[in-house]
């Protein structure tokens, strides 16, 4: 029998951040990883890796009114805001659906921003990463969908998502810039109820089936930043982080996972 621990908890001693990036994250944006830029943007927080070429995380705030907003298109550009050697432009991508099977996949969706005057931020390539069309039409595209449903309750969240690299899994074949694809993601989802947190993570590989159930994928937070190299909320104590982030499950009822 599953054991379920819910990773809910009353914070004591809460510190909250200030300034342009508290907006986008939940106890401060993650730290850990030393390996490009930070980018502070309206609806996001990116901070990229100029080896791999893809953000190592984004951090970002739905609210019911950044989404159901009109349909938008999807127009790929390279971030203006990076140097060119650190990121990827559009015809990278030439052939990679044909010959690796994989999508642009949104770190941060569109659909979860469609509503704000800055939604073709997500459509800029230090947002995209080559993800295969099973895991992105499959279970990501699901559990980004669960966390709409959810905040069209009324329910603001905290998500903060992004790419594993723990084995090889292919290459875009018309890229002329060095890169690494990713094997797997994590997402995080946290809500924040008064001096109450609770979170759920996922952790899903590039090899997933399209009929995978995300629910199936929930993990401690402590796994993913183990295996990420992050730390998601530097900002909290270190007995709440040894509470909640242990913990799995948190959200699971309110994302559709019973």
């Amino acid at each position: 029998m599953k054991t379920i621990i819910k990773a809910s908890i009353v914070l004591t001693g809460l510190c909250f951040t200030h300034g342009a990036n508290a907006a986008n994250c939940l106890q401060g944006c993650p730290t850990g990883l030393n390996n490009g830029n930070t980018i502070e943007r309206s609806i996001y927080t990116l901070k990229n890796n100029r080896y791999t070429k893809f953000a190592d995380w984004v951090a970002y705030h739905v609210t019911t009114k950044t989404m159901s907003g009109p349909s938008r298109n999807r127009s790929w550009k390279a971030d203006p805001d990076l140097y060119s050697h650190y990121t990827l432009e559009p015809s990278d991508y030439t052939d990679a659906y044909a010959t690796i099977d994989t999508d642009r996949g949104h770190q941060v969706p569109l659909a979860s921003f469609s509503n704000t005057a800055d939604w073709k931020l997500t459509n800029l390539l230090s947002n995209i990463t080559p993800q295969s069309s099973a895991l992105n039409q499959g279970p990501w595209v699901t559990l980004e969908t669960a966390v709409r449903n959810h905040v069209s309750n009324g329910n603001d969240l905290y998500v903060v998502t992004g790419p594993l690299y723990e084995y090889y899994f292919a290459v875009l074949p018309q890229a002329n810039e060095a890169h690494t694809i990713p094997s797997g993601y994590f997402k995080i989802v946290m809500e924040l109820s008064g001096s109450t947190i609770k979170a759920s993570a996922f952790i899903m590989e590039q090899s997933a089936s399209r009929s995978d159930n995300f629910c199936n994928t929930q993990v401690s937070i402590d796994e993913v930043e183990l295996r990420a190299g992050i730390n998601v909320m530097p900002n909290l104590s270190y007995n709440n982080a040894q509470t909640i982030e242990s913990s799995v499950f948190g959200l699971s009822t309110e994302l559709g996972c019973n």
